[in-house]
């Protein structure tokens, strides 16, 4: 096969430049076989779906179809299709980018607050246990750790004996626990993580924000006024890779409508209430009931729906949404009604957003802030 040739030039090329193996093998060659794994489509059940399917590279690594979700004909699916073009989840598909710095779920004992894990619910701890997920979910890629070892092992075999031992194959669990380690180093590479935003430059004084993008910004950091630092803080030129995501990996409900349109497609039903962290058996606080982990900011003008469950299709409602949800008689953009009821209404967050007072020039302008936090790759798709 084409791949095993060019397996055994790869191999021979790192002995040929005498090159430190154990550095190379454990970085770049892993997330080398992550990536070829990540956008393998043969991995599903029928050979329909890889991981890239749901976030694709080109677009900041979310999933930009449309579906019989989607809340207008332009607008991504609010949930993604199973490999089947028949199932459907009931969390949006989020960016992967700059998620492999999302911290282990754990419980802040100082702060008080749970923090951290890869899934929006807070389900899952990290990278390299919710690599493994999407292949075994019915919703998702539908087939088995058996199945997956076996396509791997035809197509990747040699490259994963070299990286994983001669061995690795002896066992389905082994391999298989082989296979989620380099897509788990694949979302550690710097390709998923760039720091080349206007922001970014901006923050070392190799551009500067307009006039309305850094009015967006003050807004953002007002405690006064949008106060959006609180659970996104801002970074500095020397703050740390991982403190620099816009998010203190917190939990909290914002009082998110359902979504209605979801629930009558994937067949929830509407009754159905999802309580995102409190379902982690990990938490038994009730008033957790109905939270949610805050996301980075990272790319999010381009990373259309929002929310956990997909239900606003643009950016600037859900800057409307935090700032005028509890507001008499304050309406939802896109519908011209006024805001629905939260899902989980009796938690939600009513000390830092919902009546923040901000007017329409001031919501637009931390719109344009939040737009200068776009990789340079994919401003192209900002929409003006």
């Amino acid at each position: 096969m084409k791949w095993k040739c060019s397996v055994r030039l790869i191999i021979l090329w790192l002995i040929m430049m005498n090159l430190n193996a154990c550095i190379y093998e454990d970085i770049e060659l892993k997330q080398y076989l992550g990536e070829l794994i990540f956008n393998d489509a043969s991995l599903s059940r029928d050979g329909t779906q890889s991981c890239a399917s749901c976030h694709e590279a080109d677009r900041a690594f979310f999933d930009p179809r449309v579906n019989a979700t989607s809340l207008d004909a332009s607008t991504p699916g609010a949930v993604s299709l199973g490999q089947d073009d028949i199932a459907l989840g009931d969390i949006n598909s989020p960016s992967i980018a700059y998620v492999a710095m999302t911290p282990e779920f754990h419980f802040d004992e100082d702060a008080g607050v749970f923090r951290g894990g890869i899934l929006l619910n807070g389900r899952t701890p990290n990278v390299l246990v919710q690599a493994r997920l999407p292949f075994l979910s019915a919703l998702e890629m539908q087939t088995t750790e058996a199945e997956v070892v076996a396509k791997v092992e035809d197509s990747y075999g040699q490259l994963m004996e070299y990286l994983y031992g001669d061995d690795v194959f002896d066992s389905v669990a082994t391999a298989f626990d082989a296979v989620a380690d380099s897509l788990a180093e694949f979302e550690k590479s710097d390709q998923m993580a760039t720091f080349d935003s206007k922001f970014d430059k901006a923050l070392v004084g190799d551009e500067l924000l307009s006039d309305t993008e850094q009015r967006g910004l003050a807004l953002f950091m007002d405690e006064e006024k949008g106060n959006c630092a609180a659970c996104h803080p801002v970074p500095t030129a020397d703050s740390l890779d991982v403190d620099s995501l816009f998010t203190d990996f917190g939990y909290t409900n914002l009082g998110v409508p359902k979504n209605n349109l979801v629930r009558s497609l994937n067949g929830r039903g509407l009754g159905f209430v999802d309580e995102g962290l409190f379902d982690n058996n990990e938490v038994t606080d009730v008033d957790l009931k109905g939270a949610f982990r805050i996301v980075s900011l990272r790319n999010v003008a381009v990373t259309p729906p929002y929310m956990h469950n997909g239900v606003f299709a643009d950016l600037e409602t859900v800057v409307h949404f935090i700032n005028s949800r509890d507001v008499p008689g304050a309406l939802n953009p896109e519908t011209g009604l006024p805001w629905q009821a939260a899902e989980v209404d009796a938690t939600k967050n009513t000390n830092e957003i919902g009546d923040l007072g901000l007017d329409a020039e001031e919501v637009s302008a931390i719109v344009a802030f939040l737009k200068t936090l776009t990789d340079e790759r994919y401003e192209s798709f900002i929409e003006e």
